[in-house]
């Protein structure tokens, strides 16, 4: 298994990965798949301050996490959002905790300082590996959500880079 930086030639296995995500899970509360034009613009956004990396296993992407800015408002500019999506065939193998370690080194040496995640209630892999990686429970937003057919709270965690 390879982790390495996202390249243009990986968006359409990203928004493969991240599409079934929308379809399957609470991991994004998107509710309408995205295109490829539009994960072309969203990869276009990062630039080098907001690293995406992949992991790849004999040439096919299988999973990947990105830094997305937190908000345009530039006092926030160190601030970033993480965003971890594997493929249903390579979840539960550890790959999430090499696609995390990944992207915050990358951000760390972007010169982020603050790092967040928003993980919708139900999503226990994701809140053990942010535990496990020293991200600290900053607290809950109630109902906020609405997905598959009930509202959903999201816990918001933080970690210090």
């Amino acid at each position: 298994m390879n982790i390495r930086q996202a390249k243009r030639e990986d968006l359409s296995a990203i928004v493969d990965i991240y599409n079934d995500a929308v379809l399957h899970t609470v991991a994004t509360f998107d509710t309408v798949p995205r295109t490829l034009a539009q994960q072309e613009a969203w990869f276009e956004a990062h630039g080098a301050m907001y690293p995406v990396v992949v992991a790849e296993q004999e040439g096919q992407v299988v999973g990947w996490a990105s830094l997305n800015p937190y908000s345009d408002r530039l006092a926030y500019e160190r601030t970033a959002e993480l965003s971890l999506y594997i493929h249903n065939e390579y979840r539960g193998q550890g790959l999430g905790q090499r696609l995390t370690a990944a992207v915050l080194e990358a951000g760390r040496l972007a010169g982020l300082h603050t790092v967040l995640s928003r993980i919708a209630e139900g999503n226990d892999s994701s809140v053990y590996i942010h535990e496990k990686f020293g991200f600290t429970h900053v607290g809950v937003m109630k109902e906020v959500g609405y997905k598959f057919g009930r509202l959903l709270d999201v816990l918001i965690m933080q970690k210090i880079l």
